[in-house]
């Protein structure tokens, strides 16, 4: 089935989801989290993305974001792109870590961005093992959980310099410590029981989040896309479109990083794009391990691991060349 696309314009505000693969967890310790947060923090910076919330769960995250000047994909993709390479590393393994496609509804304001907060930052006390737990321990792990950003909103935990926190404390009457109060007691008086009422309002569309006429106008927009995606051109190329080779991968580089092909088969010490060809024809073209070290002239599949976890750990060190791969891996994916 062909991804669905997504309505992005200036000054969108989007509910993102995103889930680990087979329902696996994508936050093992604290760790983990901090480093997510990081990442979130250099990108929201670099995209010039607002975050208004945020809630990391187990194996699953909740973003609402407002994007400024558009380009929700492009600041998920970094973001994921990010983590997802820190976590392989150290966690020692390989492949996706998130699940198919991250889920992004566009969020209406006021009252229905009211409402989407209280679901997101009362997802701590609505898993097992705590929803069952009595009210008053429910609000205080509620009020003690540190992944999340109602401890800030709360004024029990210092602020984020990179969180957006007006537009949501505009919503609440009052200044300063009132609003914080009148926020904490309309976000907890749903801990005892869901709101049925939002949870049906969230179910009216697959797109969106909102009255009728925005609900509307989303599905108008979304319906140009369709057709604009369905002309007759459109549908003959993606039947006849390749999937990437390993001469893609040498070509590409050899366009952004100047490097030859045939340098690239021979052996030099702490020679990073060698590692990084490794990386790009595992990926990006889809080699076997085997079938990679043929291509590059190493002993085994095992070197190829090997070089593998070389260019992992410097994408993670080296925001340069971070770029530069990520420039070649869209390159590569293009048509």
């Amino acid at each position: 089935m062909a991804r669905q696309l997504r309505v992005e314009y200036q000054g969108a505000i989007y509910h993102v989801t995103v889930r680990g693969n087979a329902q696996g967890d994508i936050f093992l310790d604290d760790q983990d989290r901090r480093i997510f947060l990081s990442d979130l923090a250099k990108c929201t910076a670099a995209h010039a993305v607002r975050v208004y919330l945020y809630c990391l769960m187990t194996n699953h995250f909740h973003l609402v974001v407002e994007t400024p000047r558009g380009g929700l994909g492009r600041f998920l993709h970094r973001l994921l792109t990010a983590y997802t390479v820190y976590f392989n590393l150290r966690h020692r393994r390989h492949g996706h870590l998130t699940q198919g496609r991250y889920g992004a509804k566009l969020v209406q304001g006021d009252t229905y961005l009211l409402n989407l907060s209280r679901y997101v930052h009362l997802n701590p006390v609505k898993v097992k093992g705590v929803a069952e737990q009595p009210l008053s321990d429910r609000r205080q792990y509620l009020r003690n959980y540190r992944w999340s950003s109602y401890r800030e909103y709360l004024g029990l935990s210092p602020r984020q310099t990179w969180m957006a926190y007006a537009p949501m404390e505009s919503l609440m009457d009052g200044q300063g410590r009132e609003r914080r109060q009148r926020y904490g007691q309309f976000v907890e008086s749903a801990i005892a029981e869901d709101d049925e009422d939002f949870k049906a309002e969230m179910a009216r569309s697959p797109r969106c989040l909102g009255g009728e006429k925005f609900r509307n106008w989303v599905a108008e927009v979304h319906a140009g896309l369709m057709k604009g995606r369905q002309r007759p051109e459109d549908i003959s190329f993606r039947r006849t479109r390749k999937e990437a080779t390993a001469e893609d991968v040498f070509r590409v580089m050899a366009q952004i990083a100047g490097v030859d092909k045939d340098e690239l088969k021979k052996r030099r010490r702490a020679w990073i794009w060698r590692s990084l060809a490794a990386r790009l024809l595992c990926a990006q073209a889809g080699l076997t391990r085997r079938a990679c070290a043929k291509t590059l002239g190493l002993s085994s599949g095992a070197a190829v691991s090997y070089h593998v976890r070389q260019a992992d750990a410097a994408i993670v060190r080296d925001g340069a060349l971070r770029k530069l791969n990520a420039k070649m891996e869209q390159r590569i994916a293009k048509p």
